[in-house]
């Protein structure tokens, strides 16, 4: 696992776009595709913005990307709480990615539970039984959780499902999420936490005692292709 810690929120960001860049070029000439699972959140929305622009849009394939999700609330597409709304307004409605080639983390008219099963096909279409991403950008919350992986959750300890739905009490809604197996077989992991408030958890995340139940970022492997970006206040 790489760490790059920044001085300068503006600096991270743009790592982060050109990551995401330098990726896809890698990815497209490989596989001719670049197949992402993305989170919702602040970070990864100045991150959305920056690939927007002008100067990184005109370097990206978006005719072979596809857009998936780590997790998302289980909210339709319109509600403020859906990651995805946010990444279609500061992306996807900006760039010309195929619309039969992103895939949101949400159906009406369904359970959250079947669309997981579903949307678990909807991976093996595109992916293959492998499930290799090649890209997956992931945040860390301050409790130490990771798509909706939260402490304490039966979630943690799931080893067959690629994907998963379960309703959450403590925010009293459904989430679903990508798990931690299918997670951990992505060839690049990004993952992004900043910010004086994460730096109890992250302390414990990269320097504590195994324990993913309190700290479920723990469940990310520590492999090669795992990049952590962050800051010096969440550092230390």
């Amino acid at each position: 696992m790489n760490i790059t810690v920044f001085d300068d929120l503006e600096k991270l960001y743009k790592k982060a776009a050109d990551t995401f860049v330098d990726l896809s070029k890698k990815s497209i000439q490989k596989n001719n595709r670049f197949a992402v699972a993305l989170s919702g959140g602040s970070s990864p929305k100045a991150i959305f913005n920056l690939l927007a622009t002008e100067e990184y849009a005109a370097k990206i394939e978006w005719n072979k990307v596809y857009f998936f999700w780590v997790d998302e609330r289980w909210v339709p597409l319109d509600d403020d709480k859906s990651n995805a709304k946010m990444t279609f307004e500061t992306l996807l409605d900006k760039v010309p990615v195929n619309r039969d080639q992103i895939f949101p983390m949400y159906k009406d008219g369904v359970s959250p539970e079947a669309y997981a099963v579903e949307y678990e096909q909807q991976i093996r279409k595109i992916l293959g039984d492998e499930g290799i991403f090649d890209f997956i950008l992931l945040g860390m919350g301050d409790d130490g959780h990771t798509a909706s992986l939260f402490p304490g959750e039966k979630v943690l300890d799931e080893k067959e499902k690629w994907v998963s739905a379960y309703y959450l009490t403590p925010q009293e809604m459904f989430r679903i999420t990508l798990t931690a197996p299918l997670i951990n077989k992505a060839e690049n992991i990004l993952a992004v936490a900043f910010g004086e408030s994460k730096k109890h958890a992250l302390n414990e995340v990269l320097n504590g005692a195994y324990n993913p139940a309190l700290y479920p970022m723990q469940l990310i492997d520590k492999k090669d292709g795992f990049q952590f970006f962050t800051d010096e206040k969440a550092k230390g």
